[in-house]
């Protein structure tokens, strides 16, 4: 059984990858996904030749179910709603014998347009002895619980152990601190007072990334301690407001609350082995608790 805090960071690079992986770099990486978690109950079917694929990217031989990618980097509804017609009569056209499920996998943390919806709800009509189901974050999410550890650490490399994270000391910081120095913004406005307590909650943040905060604090001291040493309170500065605009900028996206903090702490350097992992998240804690990056209560808008 995997530890709690190797958990926690092997959730954070789930929910990294799952944002940022797009057209058949996400197809792949839910083959990897869907196969470590049922084993051979599942089956992988590439394209081969001028046969394609059958319109199938991967099927579960348990259920008859037939699995289909989408994670364009951009898409219109009009695409979509094409792009499912063409795969979903593919797949019935293709495997008449096997078929009893469709799940349509996508990636798009906003969740589909209404109109894609509405067109999914006619295809059921269309199709009343065919189960058809929408997959994205949550469902794939059980799909990562189920599998084994050593499976997580070939999918997502080696996570921190609670001794890592005992472990961590200023040179950690580092190469964190080199990635964030990148961005050359002017110093802005004054750092805000630490956010109320309420904060996470007003952000729609998980469990996950609340834990994941809590952990960063523990070393939250030593990101402080690093600006204090040799001069270096305007480099902090500097990095604060560079993760005000990157928050900005995601936020202008309608980005949900954990698809805005995943992509940010990605943006802090989330890369690397173990002890880098933490140094990020530390740094991450720290700016979460002293700048502007997510909104505090007192910013709420009162309904009239």
């Amino acid at each position: 059984m995997t530890d709690p805090v190797s958990e926690l960071f092997y959730t954070l690079k789930f929910k990294i990858d799952f944002l940022k992986k797009k057209g058949t770099a996400f197809q792949d990486w839910f083959v990897d996904l869907v196969g470590h978690a049922y084993g051979s109950d599942f089956e992988s079917v590439r394209p081969y030749g001028n046969q394609g694929d059958w319109k199938c990217d991967g099927r579960r031989l348990s259920t008859g179910t037939i699995y289909q990618c989408y994670a364009p980097e951009s898409a219109r509804d009009r695409v979509m709603i094409e792009k499912i017609d063409t795969d979903l009569e593919g797949a019935v056209a293709k495997w008449p014998h096997f078929i009893k499920k469709w799940v349509f996998v996508h990636n798009d943390s906003r969740g589909l347009p209404p109109t894609v919806v509405d067109h999914l709800d006619q295809k059921r009509t269309q199709y009343p002895n065919l189960e058809i189901e929408i997959w994205s974050e949550p469902d794939l999410l059980e799909l990562f619980r189920m599998i084994r550890p050593d499976a997580k650490q070939l999918m997502f490399g080696d996570a921190p152990t609670p001794k890592t994270v005992e472990l961590i000391t200023l040179s950690d910081l580092e190469p964190v601190i080199s990635v964030l120095k990148q961005q050359d913004p002017d110093p802005g406005d004054d750092l805000p007072p630490p956010p109320s307590e309420q904060k996470l909650e007003k952000n729609s943040l998980s469990k996950e990334a609340y834990q994941l905060l809590l952990l960063g604090r523990r070393k939250a001291g030593l990101v402080e301690k690093y600006f204090a040493t040799n001069m270096r309170v305007e480099l902090g500065e500097k990095i604060a407001e560079a993760l005000r605009r990157k928050y900005a900028e995601l936020q202008s996206f309608e980005l949900s609350g954990d698809a805005i903090f995943f992509h940010l702490q990605e943006y802090s350097g989330f890369a690397g082995g173990p002890r880098e992992q933490v140094a990020a998240m530390a740094v991450m804690a720290y700016f979460f608790d002293r700048c502007d990056i997510f909104e505090d209560p007192d910013n709420e808008a009162v309904d009239i």
